[in-house]
């Protein structure tokens, strides 16, 4: 249907001028990159590699140059590390950014022309058809047959009628017809606009490793600086001096602090995100590999998200009650129809073709629709059953009724090879089940209709939408003579019912149940319709039938096209009140009609709730709450650029499932961080224990300065870092996730302290041994300090897991290496001041160095066995 309000000559070249420097360019504010100095800043904000610098400014003032080349060593990896991949993440996410409308026909100075979308001002006059997108908020001045896509702004899955007088939202799509429309709003006011600022008021979270990480940083530099003031005052009291302990101090403080922690946790991440970037998954913020494996709850949307992000015809139902079941892919009109329609069924599909203004181009690589996409979906339904496109020849259309919001329907009238013509109508089911039924009838081309015929079309209508299907009745007559306009959509008989659904994606049941398994509660927002909403969510597994609904608005608001005659919602609806309660149990898993404010107030209350929230979309309305979210998942195939640049992950593929690898890979990164925080405190806490302990025994300086040094950068350098890239273990998926407030330090007090003792209690028993026998104690306690710590990451290591990881076999094949030069190379023993052994006192050095890591891994051994799996 045509509607026409006016039609404007446009704006001259001069007032475009005017209005662009009033207005400004039709652009979303986008903050600039971040520059590499600011990059490098906010590296250096981590608060252990503020412990670091603060290190750095001592050793420097003592003029240390070893320790301080050291520690700005692991300073610059580090930071160069994290810098990198955030360069990365960024030009990655730029490869997939697409311009949501690059160009713009408008009429200016009376002629139409081609501009880029960002010079629109408001008093443009716009063209748009089918396929674009609508560049700027506009009001229709005409209309022709328009109908808009806007599921990036709603979340609805249907197309929308618009005509002369409406407003189009910029962001939307013309899925069919065209319009000619005056520009309202541009830039920052429109509908994109003002979700965008939405967006830009949500500051990003820390995530919860870099919350831990924050307070174990504090923790351990007060801990360090502790014990090294107590260290720096037993040395003076006990007449050392002063510069020589002051720097001993320093070395401890260096040495008790996990310097590498920060190095370790970067290049973990970064491996894990090359690892999911090979899986489709691209990250965009380092620590968000990490977060994943902390999420406690999942929010989906559903479009494109759970489903396909197309609708799909799955049944058919006869007027005598029968049912056809169809299967295929896509738009593709191939496929199967259960069981093979006969002429009740050929005729129902026969009037799809025929009622209908789409078509279907095979010439891409997967067949894709031609005008409406539901339109198109009735046409791949009709080639399932066997009718292809060549019946449009065969029954030409002579006259049609186009589809008007006020009518719900769509009537077209057909020559009859056989004579006379066909009418076709096709439209909501409350408005063509209820039209008057035809008077009774011998004519072979309209058998009789009973009122048990239509009473069981409408019952089968009920059930179809209380299943969350899209339903389209189907009626037609045969005429003798072409029929006007009004007399076309009288007394016609039901041919059949027609339920649409957007299919559920093939993986999604999988990671659905591999996210509960792995103990994540996982739940559907979406702007859809509750019954829709509720079925989706039953078919993927995620609810129950019956399961509470939440309804973000009205269901039976105008803005709601009702699904049953009566326009209810399911009968286990409830409003958005509470949802803080998901985490604590009372479980509305589906939230229905939600606008991007109540998505935003929804993941606000799970986060008050002590959740720790992902959120998955595709739309600019999931674009605030993917913002908010402690870790934002957008779809980067599917998705919209708003979406994509308001996430910390991206999944290229748009594939659930790929969030379930997320959660394995962040997972085990975080164990990955355990183990080394383990074997890193447990070694510091040795040589802590060992300087305190040194004095009383009778060693006034247990180790020199450069000794600590050397052992925390072989011990804690390669094989730190190499414990990050241990395999995952088997079950680390059938374990619930840790709890939001849980210190990273959290149930690992226990082998922390069993460890620390047995190396202290191993090398304060081999240095007296070899101090009574008069040999060099102090290079025996070097050597076996270091090489009892090597031993524990070999007892550390991850098991069982399939994969083993050898790149800690080397490191701790090269720092053994390093250790044994040090006290064997005459170079070395000058700058740290050690003694050359003998074979005999290096191969003792080394079977007492055995001990704590043999201990460790049998004690490891009996708590894994001990351990209850699920």
């Amino acid at each position: 249907m045509t509607t026409t309000l006016t039609d404007p000559a446009g704006l001259s070249a001069r007032e475009v001028t005017v209005l662009r420097e009033r207005h400004g360019r039709n652009e979303l504010p986008a903050a600039p990159p971040p520059s590499i100095v600011a990059r490098i800043g906010v590296q250096l904000r981590d608060p252990l590699i503020v412990v670091l610098l603060v290190a750095m400014v001592v050793t420097a003032a003592l003029r240390d140059v070893s320790d301080l080349v050291v520690i700005a060593l692991v300073i610059v990896l580090n930071t160069t590390v994290g810098v990198v991949q955030e360069l990365r993440a960024d030009r990655a996410v730029a490869a997939l950014r697409r311009m949501a409308a690059p160009s713009a026909r408008v009429r200016r100075d009376g002629a139409d022309v081609s501009v880029p979308a960002a010079e629109l001002v408001p008093g443009d006059v716009v063209r748009v058809e089918a396929g674009d997108i609508v560049p700027a908020d506009l009001r229709v001045v005409e209309a022709v047959r328009l109908a808009l896509d806007e599921s990036a702004l709603t979340g609805e899955s249907m197309t929308v009628a618009r005509s002369a007088g409406d407003e189009l939202s910029a962001g939307t799509v013309t899925a069919t017809g065209r319009a000619t429309g005056v520009v309202v709003r541009t830039g920052e006011h429109s509908a994109l606009g003002r979700i965008a600022a939405l967006v830009a008021g949500q500051p990003r979270r820390q995530t919860p490793l870099q919350r831990r990480l924050v307070g174990l940083g504090k923790v351990l530099a007060l801990a360090a600086v502790a014990l090294s003031g107590v260290v720096f005052l037993v040395g003076v009291l006990r007449g050392q001096p002063v510069a020589e302990m002051m720097l001993a101090a320093v070395s401890l403080t260096v040495a008790a602090v996990p310097e590498s922690l920060p190095a370790v946790v970067t290049l973990a991440l970064a491996l894990g995100a090359h690892r999911m970037a090979r899986r489709s998954a691209i990250v965009r913020r380092l620590p968000a590999v990490e977060t994943l494996g902390s999420v406690t709850v999942l929010a989906t949307d559903k479009t494109g998200t759970l489903t396909e992000g197309l609708m799909s015809v799955e049944r058919l139902l006869l007027p005598d009650g029968g049912e056809i079941t169809l299967t295929g892919t896509g738009y593709a009109p191939t496929g199967t129809a259960t069981p093979e329609p006969g002429a009740a069924g050929l005729e129902l599909a026969r009037a799809l073709v025929l009622c209908n203004d789409a078509d279907l181009d095979h010439a891409r690589p997967a067949w894709a629709p031609v005008g409406d996409p539901m339109e198109a979906a009735l046409l791949a339904a009709a080639g399932r059953c066997g009718v292809d496109l060549a019946v449009r020849q065969e029954f030409p259309r002579v006259a049609e009724v186009p589809f008007d919001a006020v009518r719900r329907r769509m009537t077209t009238v057909h020559a009859d090879p056989a004579g006379g013509y066909l009418v076709v109508s096709k439209g909501a089911p409350d408005v063509l089940l209820t039209a008057t039924p035809p008077a009774p009838t011998t004519d072979a081309h309209m058998p009789l209709t009973t009122d048990d015929h239509r009473a069981l079309a409408i019952e089968g209508y009920r059930a179809l939408a209380a299943e969350g299907y899209r339903v389209l009745a189907v009626s037609g007559a045969h005429r003798d003579s072409i029929p006007t306009p009004e007399d076309a959509e009288r007394d016609l008989r039901p041919l059949g019912l027609v339920a649409l659904i957007d299919p559920v994606r093939k993986a999604a049941p999988a990671a659905v149940a591999a996210l509960r398994d792995a103990g994540i509660e996982v739940i559907l927002i979406t702007g859809d319709h509750p019954a829709t909403a509720a079925a989706i969510a039953e078919r993927v597994g995620l609810a129950t039938p019956g399961a509470r609904v939440a309804l973000g608005t009205d269901p039976t608001s105008p803005a709601a096209p009702p699904h049953g005659p009566d326009g209810a919602a399911p009968p286990h609806s409830l409003g958005i009140d509470a949802p803080q309660n998901v985490v604590g149990g009372a479980v509305p898993v589906v939230y229905a009609r939600t606008s991007p404010e109540q998505k935003l107030t929804i993941i606000e209350g799970l986060q008050r709730g002590g959740g720790v929230v992902a959120m998955t979309g595709d739309g600019v309305n999931d674009a605030p709450a993917l913002r908010r979210a402690d870790i934002g998942v957008a779809m980067g195939r599917g998705g919209t650029e708003a979406a994509r640049q308001a996430a910390d992950l991206v999944l290229a593929d748009d594939n659930l499932a790929t969030v379930a690898t997320a959660v394995r890979e962040g997972r085990r990164i975080y164990a990955n961080i355990r183990r080394f925080l383990v074997y890193a405190l447990s070694g510091g806490a040795a040589e802590v224990l060992v300087m305190l302990a040194g004095p009383w025994l009778g060693m006034p300086v247990p180790l020199l300065p450069a000794q600590i040094l050397w052992i925390n950068m072989i011990t804690h350098g390669l094989p730190g870092v190499a414990l990050g890239g241990e395999p995952a273990a088997p079950d680390l998926m059938r374990r619930p996730p840790r709890r939001p407030d849980q210190a990273i330090l959290g149930g690992l007090a226990a082998p922390i302290v069993v460890t620390s003792a047995l190396i202290t209690a191993t090398v304060l028993a081999a240095t007296l041994w070899t101090r009574h026998a008069g040999g060099p104690w102090q290079s025996v306690l070097f050597l076996v300090l270091g090489l009892a710590q090597l031993g524990v990451a070999l007892a550390l290591r991850a098991r069982g897991g399939g994969q083993r990881n050898w790149s800690l076999d080397a490191a701790v094949g090269l720092s053994l290496v390093l250790q044994l030069a040090a006290v064997w190379l005459p170079p070395l023993q000058s700058l740290l001041g050690t003694t050359p052994l003998t074979l005999t006192q290096t191969l003792a050095c080394a079977a007492a160095a055995a001990v704590p890591g043999l201990v460790t891994f049998l004690l490891g051994h009996h708590v894994r066995r001990a351990a209850p799996t699920r």
